[in-house]
């Protein structure tokens, strides 16, 4: 399918998505569904993150793997945008454009952040 040390753009992660869901996966989940996929696993790095970072301690046994369930949540919006049209790389563009015009002066004059 493809090299696993090849550089990944968005636009080739998300077709390489599209090729695992097709061959392996069969066919996409509704949107609904992978919406429901997506909040599950969002809860997975919130569940690692209040384990790793926050106060909670894991529980006997439970295994805690940050980047695994951060590429989770990367898998099933690259999916959703695949099967609603979005392509990431514009969509990521566009919205560090916006930021960059919204917010160029909002932080640095934060003075919560300083």
């Amino acid at each position: 399918m493809t090299d696993p040390n090849e550089a990944l753009s968005l636009g080739r992660a998300q077709a390489i998505v599209d090729e695992w869901i097709r061959t392996v996966g069969v066919r996409y989940f509704s949107p609904l569904t992978n919406m429901a996929i997506l909040a599950e696993e969002t809860g997975e790095v919130a569940r690692a993150m209040a384990r790793l970072y926050g106060d909670q301690s894991a529980k006997a046994g439970e295994k805690l793997d940050l980047a695994d369930e951060l590429a989770d949540v990367l898998w099933v919006v690259m999916a959703i945008a695949n099967q609603t049209g979005v392509d990431l790389e514009e969509a990521f563009r566009n919205n560090l454009a916006k930021k960059n015009v919204r917010d160029c002066e909002r932080h640095i004059n934060n003075p919560k952040l300083k």
